[in-house]
């Protein structure tokens, strides 16, 4: 959406193309003293030098905006701000849900305040994707997607029909409806478009935009600059306002080369994840460049530039080059779109040529493809990855190694363990530690790339006819991305395979990756607690954290696809498939894994089955209105939602509820108490689970008494439109390690009104009744993994006012200023314990309304015997517009106040 009239540069310009003349905003013509020429500056921070271009009224960007950014040196971006403008916003339903919760909020509040409801719309178009609602309950069956999408509808019931009213009440906003695939999938195949034009087709300018996903990022591969925010964030962008952001720090990452034989996509981004962990680039830009680009075809760029939060950056950025053109056309975008691409991109600068001189970057890193080698990640994160020739050792010594090395700390005695799986048929399998109970080719990582998914379709041909089968003790499922993947498996007759191992399509969504795995078989679970075995799953996801995929396993790694289906048939991570059979054959013969696995050539021979623009075309020419049970569900609402106290999925949040037309100012923070004290790498995850719901947990005890029964429960990701249930759910991971509650694991913490140990969320009731606020204190990483926003609303709603880490990822520190919860850095060096801080003292923070980004903050902490520990943490409101929210009490207050203000004005 353009708004720009000023163009003081004079960039405005007209381009020919075969759909007519069009307007354009030339950033390579401009010219800005001082300013740095443009064909240095990396191709990402063109196309926001663009956007602000194009926007430029005076208000949300002004001249000092461009001239900003206009002088951007490369190799030390000055430490200022600049608002971006994002085209679109594009939401999934674990995320999605919650956001139009809060604008159905925004609505309500603004008629309490006198205001008109239906002024709360969304300003630029909005794109919701149902793909994280199924679960794997049905697998190993033909019937399995028939009955998954039968459980999906009947438990979302709710969901689904205040969704149907948003689509029809809220203006710019379109859903695409359960069983179409994952959103980035769906976004990468149909919806981006890599240069979007104006509502009256007048002005063409890049393709950009936010998502509640933290793999938003996958886009970055067709050239489309995004990335991941909280769902706050979101709705303030749909509701006019810019993202703020300081210049970024981009670093270039180099590729030379190409795959060797037997590497796949997904090797080569366990690589490039390490890699970056290893270099450091959180909150950075990584833009990718070099001669290896040319060969590298557009999904293994987007299997990249997918797990950039992995990798702790912002976005993982390709630009625009003939592969993105001819991908263009593979995926059946029209010759006039794809024309247009080249018009445009060419005319700006921003398509790269194989002799297009390096941009300048902050700093390098440099991978020769033909390094690569298959590998794995894991058993707790996805950048540790583990060479697939020395999975068996990494494996054996992660049972042995302490939890604090993300280990499982058994001792010698323990490793023997072992237990009977009891079928009910009857039949018996003995499994141990290691022993494969989940293989599952899911998320959009991996099912978006053909040539893993075609890779696993041949793998698995050959092991049939090699007489391999699964055991049946292993949960096994396939969840394509799109349906477009099922056409090419079909297609290319390899479906059939998959199916004979029990790899049968279970759905077309976001699944095992999301915690969606659907419980294991009772007789599997039983072995497992009755042996107390570390068990493993194998996933061709991108996350892996703890409690995550099922609570019933330990270890988890990601993987391939074809990967995953040789671990699925050996039945076991305990072993060295480089020199170990994977199973035998019907003749008792040993078959070993280079035995059947599916050559370059072999793939390729394939391929042109998932090439064909007629596919993608059938399958998402009307795909908004493609499911008859969507469209069967009644609508019912006006302009303002009809809220149902006795909802269990959709309610009211009380963020608005109580807001008064203008916010106090800010004010300190006195003699809080510590309700959660964690280490590193503490994900949203541990914040707040999106998986099952423990029925002896705050939240399943609220819903029994609300009489939900525990087969009803759902999980907290669907229902992330509830508050109550939600707010009970914050820090609810049965993994989370508090240490004010040493020997425990899950959502307990000492209370120190009374000394007793207690729920976190019964913790935080007393304190609020005893009117006294709370802190969360942490170690490095805090918030690591996916953009979860209820992260921050939970935390807001338990009473933290503050949380002290050693350092935040980049989405979660946002999301608590967000939300109003002010995010305080230890000095480099020290930390909690460095400071002596065991979380049994008082804190008070010396704040008010002065306050200013990245200032140093006097935090007290004193103890029972009236001893005081001072010290300096760093403020990491990082900008000045997040002050603003900050004071507003987060972003939505200050959002809604502007917005009364202005109806006020007119």
């Amino acid at each position: 959406m353009s708004t720009g009239t000023q163009d003081s540069f004079g960039v405005r310009s007209r381009l020919e193309t075969t759909g007519g003349d069009v307007t354009y905003y030339d950033v390579s013509r401009l010219k800005v003293e001082g300013g740095t020429p443009i064909a240095q500056l990396p191709f990402s921070v063109r196309v926001l030098l663009e956007s602000l271009l194009r926007n430029e009224d005076g208000e949300r960007v002004s001249r000092a905006d461009i001239e900003t950014l206009a002088r951007y040196n490369p190799k030390k971006p000055a430490r200022s701000e600049i608002p971006f403008l994002p085209a679109r916003v594009i939401l999934q339903d674990f995320t999605g849900v919650p956001a139009v919760v809060d604008l159905a909020a925004l609505r309500s509040s603004m008629a309490r305040l006198g205001g008109d409801p239906t002024r709360i719309n969304p300003q630029i178009p909005v794109d919701l994707v149902i793909d994280h609602s199924v679960q794997v309950d049905a697998f190993n069956s033909p019937l399995a997607l028939k009955r998954n999408a039968e459980f999906e509808f009947e438990r979302n019931g709710e969901r689904y029909a205040f969704l149907r009213w948003g689509q029809k009440a809220l203006e710019n906003f379109r859903v695409v409806p359960p069983a179409s695939g994952i959103v980035h999938q769906v976004n990468l195949e149909y919806m981006a478009t890599v240069v979007q034009s104006s509502a009256d087709q007048s002005e063409i300018y890049p393709d950009s935009l936010v998502g509640t996903d933290s793999h938003t990022t996958m886009i970055n591969g067709l050239g489309v600059v995004g990335w991941g925010v909280g769902g706050i964030e979101a709705e303030a962008v749909m509701l006019g306002q810019p993202v703020y952001l300081n210049l970024p720090e981009v670093v270039g990452f180099k590729l030379v080369g190409s795959l060797p034989e037997g590497a796949t996509a997904t090797d080569l981004v366990l690589t490039v994840t390490q890699m970056l962990r290893e270099k450091g680039v959180v909150e950075k830009f990584v833009e990718f460049y070099g001669s290896g680009l040319s060969s590298m075809s557009l999904p293994d760029r987007a299997t990249i530039a997918n797990m950039a939060p992995e990798y702790g950056a912002t976005m993982g950025f390709f630009p625009v080059d003939e592969e993105t053109l001819r991908y263009l056309a593979r995926t059946g975008r029209t010759d006039e779109l794809i024309e247009r691409v080249r018009a445009y991109t060419q005319a700006v600068g921003l398509f790269r040529h194989d002799d297009t001189p390096d941009p300048q970057f902050v700093d390098t890193l440099e991978l020769d493809l033909s390094t690569v080698r298959p590998s794995l990640a894991g058993p707790k994160r996805p950048q540790d990855r583990i060479p697939l020739d020395d999975m068996q050792r990494a494996f054996r010594a992660a049972l042995r190694a302490p939890v604090d090395k993300r280990g499982f700390a058994l001792d010698e005695s323990e490793l023997t363990q072992h237990a009977t799986v009891r079928h009910p048929d009857g039949h018996k399998e003995e499994i141990r530690h290691g022993a494969v109970v989940i293989a599952a080719i899911t998320s959009c990582t991996n099912t978006s790339n053909p040539s893993v998914m075609l890779g696993a379709g041949v793998l698995a041909k050959k092991a049939v006819e090699a007489g391999l089968h699964v055991r049946s003790s292993v949960k096994t499922s396939l969840a394509p991305g799109s349906k477009a993947v099922t056409a090419y498996l079909d297609n290319a007759g390899l479906s059939p395979y998959l199916n004979e191992l029990g790899f049968h399509t279970v759905g077309y969504g976001c699944t095992t990756c999301i915690g969606n795995s659907g419980p294991l078989p009772e007789p599997v679970s039983d072995a497992i607690v009755e042996g107390d075995l570390v068990a493993a799953a194998v996933l061709s996801g991108n996350r892996n954290f703890e409690g995550r995929i099922n609570p019933h396993i330990k270890a988890n790694y990601l993987a391939s696809p074809p990967l995953v289906v040789a671990y699925a048939i050996a039945g076991t991570v305990d072993i060295d498939l480089s020199t170990e059979p994977i199973g035998t054959n019907r003749q008792g013969q040993a078959v070993y894994l280079k035995d059947i696995w599916p050559s370059a050539q072999e793939i390729a021979a394939h391929m042109d089955k998932a090439s064909d623009p007629a596919v993608y075309r059938d399958i998402y020419d009307g795909i908004e209105t493609s499911n008859l049970d969507w469209n069967a569900i009644p609508v019912a609402g006006g302009d303002v939602f009809a809220w149902n106290p006795a909802s269990t999925y959709i309610q009211e949040p009380p963020f608005f509820t109580d807001m008064t037309p203008e916010p106090q100012p800010i004010q300190g923070i006195a003699n809080a108490r510590v309700l959660v004290k964690v280490g590193d790498s503490v994900t949203t995850d541990h914040i707040s689970p999106a998986g099952a719901i423990p029925t002896n947990g705050p939240a399943g005890r609220y819903l029994i008494a609300k009489g939900v029964k525990p087969q009803d429960f759902n999980t907290f990701g669907s229902r992330r439109g509830n508050d109550r249930i939600m707010t009970r759910g914050t820090f609810g991971n049965i993994r989370l390690k508090n240490q004010l509650a040493p020997g425990t694991e899950g959502s307990v913490t000492t209370c120190f009104l009374d000394g007793q140990v207690t729920s976190i969320f019964e913790a935080a009731e007393a304190y609020r009744n005893a009117d006294i606020p709370t802190v969360v204190l942490a170690g490095k990483d805090y918030g690591m993994g996916s953009s979860r926003d209820w992260a921050a609303k939970g935390t807001n709603l338990l009473g933290v006012k503050t949380v002290i880490a050693e350092s935040f990822e980049r989405i979660h520190r946002s999301n608590l200023v967000g939300m109003g919860v002010l995010p305080l850095q230890f000095k480099a060096g020290e930390n909690a314990r460095s400071l002596g801080l065991d979380g049994a003292e008082t804190f008070s923070v010396a704040v008010d309304d002065n306050l200013a980004p990245g200032q140093d903050v006097t935090v007290t902490a004193r103890r029972a015997d009236g001893n005081e520990i001072r010290f300096t943490a760093l403020c990491r409101i990082d900008t000045p517009i997040e002050i603003q929210y900050y004071r507003n009490g987060g972003i939505l207050h200050t959002v809604l106040r502007r917005i009364l203000n202005d109806a006020k004005a007119s």
